[in-house]
């Protein structure tokens, strides 16, 4: 126990630091001049149970970047003098202020006893402080006393002798500052490290934060050109991302954490440098106003990523569309090449159905992207902190859940600021319930399948905020059983609001969505060869079905029947002319099938074709084929331009535009049948009663083929051994074989699901996947795949995450399994009960 103690006094100009000196020395002083200025040093001694206490009355000062003499001499003291500890005097009445110098001192890794001074006129302000918990958020002891009056000195001298002899044990706080600003913070940190600055007395971190807040007596100290190079071009890198030069977003972050200590722990404080943001407070982090407004922005964020999102997927699927096309025809159109299988269905097919929803993606990072920088996301985990805090947890778990929205691996990463393991270890576990990126891709492509244009964004709203229920419901499960003990305190920081830079909104949203594509391009790409191959092999040559048999007899069928329409346009009965015309037809669609535009095949078949029809046309009753041919075709327009307006008008929930539309079409329907009833009859005939059946018979019978190749295969395999235990939740083996894909990455579900469904060779196939499954399935289905894509296993990467982060794989074996666990019951549950009230 060391018998001398050496202790320095700090504070603001006027918080009292004199009169605290003054009754703790009483006449045991003596005054001096710093050498070489005029300004005055004042040192005396006390003695304590003992020992010897020696205080120097270092000048008032409010920060320690050097801007004037005394901040010099006070900054040069404290580096250099050897205390043991410095006892920072405070205006209880003016807290936000006087702790900026708190703050600047802890950074310095100063032993550190909090002086509360003045405390009898905070409390006649109306100033009510929680000191224990402000104690432990800047880890050093808070006395309460009275300068003027001569109280408190006996508790002073109690925690001076506690600090020094360790008695008093906190985390010190780190500050951190952003993204942005970290990272140049670590790179002049490094420099400075190799530059050997132990002749400073000062931490590497604080001088590279005091150069960065433009400290000119620093660098002329320092006298290093590469150290000078590195502040400025961090300086401009994080004036060009964020707007504000580093010293103004340096303050900003330290006040931000004082507010955010002063939010907890104060009852009323006044900062006047945060009026704006204190107003904008009292509405965002009010009680009653808080939660509404917070799920409001949700729900603006998820509105903004469907509607604006929808054309550029539509752009991109196109272009996807047009590649392959261009592939494909570099074989033999209907080609079964395995290399072109591969390239097409595989890899375009995979990566493209993954890829087709990055313009979602975009639009959700860049939605937190912008509220991140306005420094509402701060404010979102202080809201939050409130519910954490009934389950154990603090507002600090809720930042790497917000993370989580973008990605589970770094979310899991940034549980590190977390102090206290059972804290990390909950919030691990739990982050894979928030809704990443990736899920988004699963929610795009059932959310519009199932749920119109005005249920679309309420719907992803939903699932997102089940998903932190759930987290709420598994984290306090957590921290009663596998957990348990008092979370650890937390100083929420709540930054001034700003309005953020387009650069750094758009630096922000291309990182992450970069992160999204490299991975399309790698860990999916990967995957979805993977699954392809498994989806094709091993190959089946024969079918339990004859397929080609019945495709012939349906064909002979439809041929035979159009001769019923004989007598409804006045042929005779035994007329060949309708039934030779569709012999035509159909072997001109087969070589559409069979050959490219520009091969000779195709060509000579176009030919053939033409010179039929133009042949039957000459015939004796060639007229009424020449006549009925038109009114098919025109049929066939006004039936897809009707369906088109009509689905659009669903999709919006438009029910006066869809009222129009039908009465529209019936009057169009009447103007024609006045015009030619005999050929509008027939033609209705022969589309409705001949061809569509025609049509959707070839359609089911491929589907079948195809469903029996994929079952045969090994990913048909695996969802047949999967389908008795997912058939209580409604899934089929079909969406338990991409369930499967979906443990490498949760997009490549999508990619399973149309390699599953074949649906097509080429990369349309997004609005024709949409099709098949609301062909197979109901939206109570759709929304309980969702619900179970949410909940269950995550992918390789996150797990790879927990292991790196918790250190043993029994916390992976935990969060796998218990999550799919979970995800089983719910789905279950939701599914059997919506199958009761008839969903």
């Amino acid at each position: 126990m060391t018998q001398k103690i050496k202790a320095a006094l700090a504070g603001n100009p006027n918080s009292g630091k004199t009169s605290i000196f003054n009754f703790l020395t009483g006449g045991r002083q003596h005054v001096g001049n710093y050498p070489g200025v005029t300004v005055e040093k004042r040192d005396g001694e006390v003695t304590w149970q003992g020992r010897k206490v020696t205080l120097s009355d270092l000048p008032g000062i409010y920060s320690l970047t050097a801007y004037s003499i005394e901040e010099v001499l006070a900054r040069d003291a404290l580096a250099h003098d050897g205390f043991d500890v410095v006892i920072d005097v405070i205006d209880a009445s003016n807290l936000e202020r006087n702790l900026y110098l708190t703050v600047q001192l802890l950074e310095m890794g100063l032993p550190l006893v909090m002086v509360f001074n003045m405390s009898d006129l905070a409390a006649r302000r109306g100033l009510k402080f929680d000191e224990a918990q402000l104690s432990k958020y800047f880890g050093a002891p808070i006395v309460p006393a009275v300068g003027h009056k001569g109280k408190g000195g006996p508790e002073i001298l109690k925690a001076v002798t506690d600090v020094v002899d360790g008695r008093f044990d906190h985390e010190r706080p780190i500050i951190h500052y952003g993204k942005e600003v970290e990272c140049v913070i670590s790179e002049i940190t490094d420099l400075l490290t190799e530059k050997q600055i132990a002749h400073l007395g000062l931490p590497a971190r604080w001088v590279a934060l005091k150069l960065l807040e433009g400290d000119k007596d620093l660098r002329e100290r320092l006298a290093a050109p590469e150290i000078d190079e590195a502040v400025e071009r961090g300086a401009r890198h994080i004036e060009s991302i964020l707007g504000d030069p580093p010293e103004i977003l340096i303050a900003d972050s330290r006040y931000g954490f004082i507010s955010g200590a002063c939010q907890e722990t104060v009852k009323r404080t006044v900062e006047a440098r945060h009026n704006a943001s204190d107003k904008i407070d009292a509405i965002v982090t009010n009680r009653a106003l808080a939660f509404p407004i917070f799920f409001g922005f949700m729900y603006l964020t998820f509105q903004l990523t469907f509607t604006l999102g929808e054309p550029f997927m539509v752009g991109i699927e196109n272009g996807f569309a047009w590649l392959a096309g261009g592939l494909s025809s570099l074989w033999p159109k209907g080609s079964d090449s395995f290399l072109r299988s591969l390239l097409v269905d595989g890899i375009i097919g995979g990566v493209g159905g993954v890829l087709v929803f990055l313009p979602n993606i975009v639009l959700l990072f860049m939605a937190i992207s912008f509220l991140e920088d306005s420094g509402y996301m701060a404010r979102a985990a202080f809201i939050m902190d409130r519910l954490m805090h009934k389950i154990g947890l603090h507002g600090k778990s809720f930042i790497p859940m917000l993370i989580g929205f973008g990605c589970s691996v770094p979310a899991i990463m940034a549980t590190r600021t977390l102090e206290n393991r059972r804290d990390r270890l909950t919030t691990m576990l739990v982050i894979p319930l928030m809704s990443c990126g990736a899920r988004l891709t699963i929610y795009a492509m059932i959310i519009p399948a199932f749920f119109p244009m005005a249920w679309r964004a309420p719907m992803l709203w939903i699932i997102y905020v089940i998903g932190i229920i759930l987290a709420v419901i598994v984290a306090l499960f957590l921290r009663k059983t596998l957990f348990k003990g008092l979370s650890e305190p937390f100083v929420m920081e709540l930054p001034p609001y700003r309005l953020p830079t387009l650069r750094g909104v758009v630096v922000h949203m291309w990182e992450r969505s970069w992160l999204y594509m490299k991975k399309a391009g790698t860990l999916i790409l990967g995957a979805s060869i993977i699954l392809w191959a498994l989806s094709m092999y091993p190959q089946k040559r024969v079918f339990d079905q004859d397929y080609a048999g019945e495709a012939i007899r349906a064909r002979t069928a439809f041929v035979q029947g159009v001769r019923d329409l004989n007598t409804e346009l006045g042929l005779p009965a035994e007329s060949d002319l309708l039934s030779e015309a569709v012999e035509a037809d159909l072997e001109w669609r087969a070589a559409q099938d069979a050959w490219y535009a520009h091969e000779k095949e195709y060509q000579a078949a176009q030919t053939a074709w033409q010179t039929t029809i133009d042949e039957l046309a000459q015939t004796t009753d060639g007229a009424v084929l020449h006549d009925l041919r038109p009114m098919i075709d025109y049929l066939d327009e006004a039936y897809a331009n009707h369906a088109e307006a009509l689905a659009k008008a669903e999709e919006a929930g438009d029910e006066p535009m869809m009222v129009a539309l039908n009465l529209k079409w019936t009057q169009t329907m009447d103007e024609a049948r006045k015009t030619s009833p005999v050929l509008l009859k027939a033609a209705e005939q022969y589309i409705a009663d001949y061809r569509t059946p025609f049509e959707e018979r070839l359609i089911h019978l491929e589907e079948e083929k195809q469903a029996e190749a994929m079952a045969y295969s090994i990913t048909g395999r695996i969802g047949q051994a999967l389908e008795p235990v997912i058939r209580p939740c409604g899934f089929d083996w079909r969406i338990g074989t991409a369930l499967v894909g979906a443990f490498a990455a949760k997009e490549v579900f999508v990619a399973q699901m149309g390699i599953v469904f074949a649906v097509g060779d080429e990369v349309e196939a997004t609005e024709r996947l949409r099709s098949r499954l609301v062909e197979e399935y109901t939206p109570l289905i759709g929304f309980c795949v969702m619900l179970f894509c949410l909940i269950g296993m995550p992918c390789v990467a996150t797990m790879a995450a927990t292991r790196r982060e918790s250190g043993a794989w029994k916390w992976v074996a935990l969060q796998a399994g218990g999550l799919t666990v979970l995800a089983w019951i719910v789905t279950a549950i939701v599914f059997q009960a919506g199958t009761f009230m008839g969903l």
